[in-house]
């Protein structure tokens, strides 16, 4: 093996960590911000649109191809929404109150619904919100609610409360991304020993 053929490899080896690095990163970071800001969800899942955004970007480079990387769309999708509702989930299991309501009054309409509750002390301050177009509650249904003594997380209906279930989806989605990124690492290496350029190196990145 020549030495010019070593270094490429290396360089596939490292090139190919610093992206599996970073898909980790994007799941570990995203979930300990929605932890840091508890009932502001807009923040983690701006903040994993764009960073999942990013990785489909960097895995493109790295494989030279966009077939992989378009894929690697639907395991992103399992990580941002694993991130961004394990942590409230967790709460609600972890510290919640479950209790329950009445139905009593629905305001909304479209995608945005809003319904007061009554428990056994009377109403509830805090309404149950719903973004969706078909909710599926009607006035005077009973159902059980989990909220959060402390006031941080949003009250949820129970029976969509389910933080094993989200972590299970963002186990999945990582451990998908950490089998597409070898894969395109070494694909890449391929095209790059056919003598096809790659834009992060006729950009100097890498």
């Amino acid at each position: 093996m020549s030495e010019g053929t070593r270094t490429s490899r290396r360089t596939m080896l490292l090139r190919t960590l610093l992206v599996l690095l970073f898909a980790w990163g994007i799941a570990v970071g995203n979930t300990a911000l929605a932890y840091v800001t508890l009932g502001y969800d807009a923040v983690p899942i701006a903040v994993g649109v764009v960073l999942s955004l990013a990785f489909v970007i960097v895995l493109r480079l790295l494989h030279q191809a966009w077939w992989l990387a378009l894929l690697s769309a639907v395991p992103a999708l399992l990580v941002l929404v694993g991130s961004v509702q394990y942590a409230p989930e967790a709460a609600l299991e972890r510290r919640g109150v479950r209790e329950s309501v009445l139905v009593f009054a629905h305001e909304g309409s479209g995608n945005d619904h809003s319904y007061t509750l009554v428990g056994p002390e009377g109403r509830l301050d805090e309404p149950l919100e719903y973004r969706g177009s078909n909710p599926g509650y009607r006035i005077g249904q009973r159902i059980e609610i989990v909220r959060d003594p402390e006031g941080e997380v949003p009250l949820a209906d129970a029976a969509d409360v389910d933080a094993r279930g989200r972590r299970a989806g963002l186990v999945i989605g990582v451990t998908a991304w950490t089998l597409m990124v070898p894969l395109a690492g070494w694909r890449g290496y391929v095209q790059r020993r056919k003598n096809r350029e790659p834009l992060l190196e006729r950009l100097g990145v890498m």
